[in-house]
């Protein structure tokens, strides 16, 4: 994982999303596995264009709106990428990993407030992981010179 972008280190899915035969390219699992590679390999915009298809298809799988949110983040689209991250902070406030990316897309907009607030949570609930801190440490250093 990395502090320039949000990124799950073993890009396992917390829960499969279902199969959807009736689309022109494959079904929304393959759209999803295709989204991970191509993000994994580091194209963003073209896994947003699967992740977005398997989302609309599969509005509740919190995989694939992970995924969506990863790739919106590295296709620079952070205001997309916050929207995701909180849809799934809302749906579980302890998945510290949505934390994590919901407060780098608000330090990439700029909101470094809110970006405290979501990575010093994130910190408290995995102090061991130095992403987190480092994030954490980064948003606070520069509200702080902005005061």
């Amino acid at each position: 994982m990395s502090v320039e972008g949000p990124g799950r280190p073993d890009d396992s899915p917390q829960d499969a999303p279902g199969d959807d035969p009736g689309g022109p390219d494959g079904g929304v699992y393959e759209w999803y596995t295709r989204g991970l590679s191509l993000l994994k390999a580091g194209s963003a915009a073209a896994a947003l264009q699967l992740l977005s298809r398997a989302a609309e298809a599969e509005p509740s799988s919190r995989s694939i709106r992970e995924a969506l949110a990863r790739a919106q983040f590295g296709a620079r689209r952070y205001g997309d990428a916050a929207d995701s991250f909180r849809w799934i902070v809302e749906a579980d406030p302890a998945e510290d990993y949505a934390l994590f990316g919901l407060g780098l897309s608000l330090s990439r907009l700029g909101d470094f407030e809110g970006a405290v607030e979501y990575l010093a949570l994130a910190v408290a609930m995995r102090p061991d992981n130095r992403d987190y801190a480092n994030a954490l440490r980064h948003a606070r250093a520069t509200l702080a010179s902005r005061r």
